[in-house]
């Protein structure tokens, strides 16, 4: 029998090479006059920040434009805001990785309020979203956080109180998405590096996540089908390459759906309370971390016997993907479990993903990083030694 679930709205997705350019017509249905928000400069030096100027001109389309470089903060949001509230904006239109589709997400959230977005954000405010909202297009140019997916705009704040929160509501899901891997073809080696193993964390966190459905297993299972054959040679000899590329966008917008639906685990835990006391790119920390966590969640799904037999036969089951024979019967669960950490580990050195000593966390950081990191939606339950573990091991 299929059990009960549930499924979040996604937005209107359009997805293809060469299909930024179905975004000028589609502007025409909200209106005139846009915001445009945008990376530090990696849109204007790929030359498609002047396409894109170029075309508002010639349509007659009243635009103003605002850069993130970064992730976004409560104080940029909050400034921003005040910027253009009175600009009688109709669309807001996000082009850039994942802080920079957060940035306008919030923005198009925000912009309709009086008050700051810390009053919004989870466990830091006390006030609930209405979901009214400026209309908002997104347009990822790498392939990761899956964001241009998902209902929700992380805000960070580093420091010793600080945090890495959400602002959320079901209406935040952008109106239009546009997956263009044209866009994502200059994306940078490390940064490509960092988002699909952050988009591949995503998708084997909703697989084995507890409240996974038939809909969200079939999703995780395409996206990481196309990104593990694809990960590497992106990073390394095909970074030009449309067909690769496309298949790492394809797992990154599928990972925000899955997230939306089936949640994450504890390397998203960890990325959170990590994020919010180091300042440190989140493809990084889910990078970095996600092999030994894998590790430590089968270890843990093995010792409790019977209730942990559906996650590790998940496990198997990607580790049998990663084979590229399919999950054979006759052959035990544990072999397949150890292929997925196996390759875990060899993408983790292959990629050349940081370690976290790097941006200054050291082992007497540990115990604070537990205290706030939470087990989300993980497969089994770590204990703090389990956390600790996970962390020391790359520091």
């Amino acid at each position: 029998m299929v059990s009960n679930f549930r499924f979040a709205s996604i937005p209107n997705i359009i997805f293809g090479a060469g299909k930024l350019s179905e975004l000028y017509d589609i502007i025409g249905n909200f209106g005139k006059n846009v915001l445009y928000v945008i990376g530090g400069s990696s849109l204007k030096t790929s030359g498609k920040w002047d396409e894109i100027t170029s075309e508002m001109f010639r349509r007659t389309i009243n635009f103003y434009s605002i850069s993130f470089d970064g992730e976004p903060t409560p104080t940029l949001i909050d400034e921003a805001v005040k910027k253009f509230r009175q600009k009688n904006l109709e669309l807001i239109i996000g082009i850039g990785g994942g802080s920079v589709i957060d940035a306008g997400k919030a923005i198009s959230a925000m912009i309709l309020k009086n008050d700051s977005i810390k009053e919004y954000l989870e466990g830091v405010g006390d006030k609930v979203h209405d979901g009214k909202k400026i209309p908002y297009i997104a347009i990822p140019t790498t392939s990761g956080t899956g964001s241009e997916a998902t209902k929700n705009a992380v805000i960070t704040e580093v420091g010793s109180e600080g945090f890495k929160k959400s602002l959320r509501h079901d209406n935040l899901i952008p109106n239009y998405t546009i997956v263009d891997p044209k866009l994502v073809v200059s994306c940078p080696p490390s940064i490509t590096a960092a988002c699909g193993m952050d988009a591949f964390t995503q998708l084997l966190e909703a697989y084995v996540s507890p409240r996974s459905s038939p809909v969200t297993d079939a999703l995780a299972f395409s996206g990481i089908k196309q990104i593990k054959d694809n990960i590497i040679p992106v990073y390394s000899h095909k970074s030009s390459d449309l067909k690769a590329r496309s298949a790492m966008a394809y797992g990154s917008l599928v990972s925000g759906i899955v997230l939306a639906n089936a949640g994450l685990g504890i390397v998203h835990g960890l990325a959170s309370s990590i994020g919010g006391m180091f300042n440190i790119p989140h493809g990084t920390v889910c990078g970095t971390l996600l092999a030994e966590s894998t590790k430590m969640n089968v270890k843990r799904l093995k010792q409790i016997g019977h209730d942990g037999e559906l996650g590790l036969m998940k496990h198997a089951i990607i580790g049998a993907l990663i084979t590229g024979k399919g999950y054979e019967p006759n052959i035990d669960v544990s072999y397949y479990c150890s292929v997925l950490v196996e390759t875990l580990e060899n993408w983790t050195k292959q990629l050349n993903i940081d370690r976290l000593g790097k941006y200054g966390i050291t082992t007497t950081d540990i115990d604070n990083i537990i205290e706030r990191t939470g087990l989300k939606n993980n497969p089994v339950h770590l204990n703090p030694e389990d956390i600790k573990e996970i962390v020391v091991n790359r520091i």
